[in-house]
This record gives structure tokens, sequence and C-alpha cells, in this order.
């Protein structure tokens, strides 16, 4: 009997998912454990399993389509089955983007059920190699879509496929030129503008977000730190280590170390309670092209900042190749936000749902300070906490904000 293959949710976020790419073409063997697609999601693509047994009878949703979860992804069965009714099952319920990239209807369907499904996928193919103004641009279906998302224009791409096809790779590993960056904007004129579809990542984060602007209510905090001592203590930790440490690190751990003396700050809003959480997971806000992921740094008050250095080079390497897992990004207590890498010297930031708090990162400056009664060259930090005064009042977030404060300019405290 025939078996539906839906759009999973791969993560609490998912609400409609992209084909990557297909492992399986129609009128293959498909067993319990075979990796039948790959899934972009809003924070990663991941490989998704078959958990049935069958012939792949039905592809519902082609290579770089987007379908809400829950749609069909496919169905399995026995060859020659009649699989119209559950087709017709699933229409009945809607399902628009199916509608778009299947270009068979159901009464199609009923009536050429038996033609060769492979014949029609190498027609789709060869239909994706589209016209452009610049001439014939021959494209797979997977890189269109990526080069649409990450807004690069194809006639400044080379194609290393069959006969010059632009495949995934040529995408993935394009660098415009100087050069090609000015004959871009040569073509795209001073006038006129440019739509960019919205990438799974994207819609994610405006959803989120928007919903934590609005349904919580946000206060701030800033506080100047004095880097002197911490500025020595790295750079002498430095010399003497293999893993160089950075000053995210020594963020991360003084946070870290500053929730365990204020559990109240290590919490989250569930309407109708406050979790005190007894875990300290530091959520580290990580830049991609499509906008920001969240990997996770668990028990990080237990860690010393070289294993932090570690965790979080790794996870950032993760996150731009799209490759973090729902446990890499789930489970965080409090978010860290750095933007001192790229100079800005103050920003707030949108709690991070369930955070009651994020602390938004300022660069190093040098100005000067007031020390023992003489105005001497100081470097300074900038750090903004945002918080949800449903959870934190101001007096618990300052209390917090002076207990990270004097483990910074007591970094030494924090290396025992």
């Amino acid at each position: 009997m025939a078996e539906v293959v839906t759009m999973p949710r791969l993560s609490d976020t998912m609400e409609e998912g992209t084909v990557a790419k297909w492992h399986k073409k129609v009128g293959d063997q498909v067993s319990e454990g075979d990796l039948l697609a790959e899934i972009e999601t809003d924070k990663a693509t991941m490989d998704f399993e078959a958990f049935q047994v069958g012939k792949l009878l039905y592809i519902g949703i082609e290579e770089g389509a987007t379908a809400p979860v829950d749609s069909i992804l496919a169905i399995l069965g026995e060859e020659g089955e009649d699989i119209s009714a559950l087709i017709e099952g699933k229409g009945a319920e809607g399902n628009k983007e199916e509608e778009k990239q299947q270009p068979e209807n159901n009464q199609q369907i009923e009536t050429e059920g038996k033609q060769d499904q492979t014949n029609k996928n190498e027609d789709r193919e060869r239909l994706a190699d589209s016209e452009d103004e610049g001439g014939r641009i021959k494209i797979s279906p997977l890189a269109r879509k990526l080069a649409e998302d990450k807004g690069i224009d194809l006639r400044l791409v080379k194609g290393s496929g069959e006969g010059g096809r632009i495949i995934k790779r040529d995408i993935d590993d394009f660098q415009p030129s100087a050069v090609a960056m000015s004959s871009f904007v040569h073509l795209k004129g001073s006038g006129g503008h440019e739509d960019v579809p919205v990438s799974q990542m994207r819609k994610t984060i405006a959803k989120r977000l928007a919903e934590s602007k609005f349904s919580a209510p946000h206060f701030y905090l800033t506080l100047e730190v004095d880097m002197d001592a911490a500025m020595a203590a790295r750079k002498s930790v430095n010399e003497l280590s293999e893993t160089k440490i950075s000053f995210n690190d020594m963020v991360i751990k003084a946070v870290a170390m500053a929730l365990r003396k204020h559990p109240k700050v290590n919490s989250s809003w569930l309407g109708d309670k406050i979790r005190i959480n007894h875990d300290v997971n530091i959520g580290v806000a990580v830049a991609v092209d499509e906008g920001l992921l969240v990997p996770v740094v668990r028990n990080a008050d237990q860690k010393g900042m070289a294993a932090i250095n570690t965790e979080v080079r790794e996870y950032a390497g993760k996150a731009r190749d799209k490759k973090l897992q729902p446990e890499d990004w789930e489970g965080n207590t409090f978010t860290i936000s750095n933007l001192g890498m790229f100079g800005i010297e103050e920003f707030t930031a949108i709690i991070n749902p369930p955070d009651s708090c994020i602390m938004a990162v300022g660069g190093i400056r040098q100005v000067p300070v007031v020390k023992n009664g003489a105005v001497v060259p100081g470097n300074v930090m900038k750090v903004t906490m945002s918080c949800d005064h449903r959870v934190v009042d101001g007096a618990t977030g300052a209390a917090f904000l002076q207990t990270f404060k004097a483990n910074l300019e007591n970094p030494l405290a924090m290396l025992l």
C-alpha cells in the first residue's frame, strides 16, 4: 500500500522547507534509512532519511522548490500502484507550492499515471536552462535558487558543469572581482530596483524577532567596562597557549560566571510561570549571508576560555556552511551579540526567545579615563543588555552587569 512522505519539521521554528537535492529518482527502490533528500530549513541544510520501504512513485516538491511542513514530499509504494487518490487528498488541503512546481494536474495523473517519470524529470532539467538579457544561461534549479538567495548576477558566473552549465559549486565558490562588480553596476544602471526573494532563514528571523519585540516589554541597561586588565591577561595567555582566545571568549566566560551568581537573569517567560534555568547555555550570534544563526555553548560556566574558543569556532564554521544540527542551536538561556569587530561602539539587540535577556557588545575604544586622580589613556568597552521586564527588573539587571564588569576587570578570577 502506498505511503505519503511529507515535508518534515526539522526544527521547532520550521514552517516550510526547500528541497536542496534529491538523492533518489522516480522508479528507484527505497529502503528504510536510505538518504532520500537534502532539506534546507531556516537554519541549516539537513539530510532526510526514509522511514518507509517501497518504490519512489511520485515526487511532490522538485529541487529548488519550497513548500510548507506536511506537504507531499514523495509517495512510496509498489510499482504500478494507483496513487491519484492520495495526491487528490493532499491537493484539497491547498498545497499551492506543490501546484506551482508540479506541472501535471490530478486529471493528467489519472490518465498518464504509467508515463515514464524519468523522462519528465529530464524535461524539467532542460527547461531549467533559461533565457536572460545577455543570452542563454544554462543553470541547474538548485544553483538558480542559491543565486537568487545570494543576489548573484548569473551573467558574472562561469559554469563548470557539462556544456558550461552553472551548478551549485559555481555559486558556492563565486567571488566577484572588482572588474566584474564595476561591469555589474554598469549593467544595472542607477535607476530601477531589484527584488530579492526572502530566504527561509530571513522569514524565521522576521517572524521570531517581531514577536519578541512586540510581545516582550524591552528595557535597556548600558555599562562601560575598563578593558585594560582583560587586554593584558589575553596577551599573556595567548603567548603561552596554543589556543588563542578572543575578547569574545572572555565576554562569554564573564557572562556565564555572572549568570551563575544571578539566576533570575538566566530565566525564561512561559506565560503563566517563569522558568529559572539551572544550566548556563550561552547563545552566540553568528553572522551568515542570509542573516543570523545562534549556536549554543552549553554549560559555559564550567568551561575554560580555550574550550569556549574551540567550540565557538567550530559552530561558526558549521553555521556558515549551513551544517548546524537542531541540537546545536536549541536550549539557549542567554544570548550574546558582538559587533565590536565591525567597529560598532554601541547598539541594542532584540531579545532572542525564550531568553529573558540579550547582551549587545561593542568594540574596545581607547579614550581618556581618570585613574588615581589623573587623566590617562584607557581602553573601554560598552555593553547594552536588553531585558524582558516581565522577568527581570532594573535592579536585578544592574546587579548582574556589575558582576559581569567585575569579572572582566579582574580576569585572573576567570582563569582559576
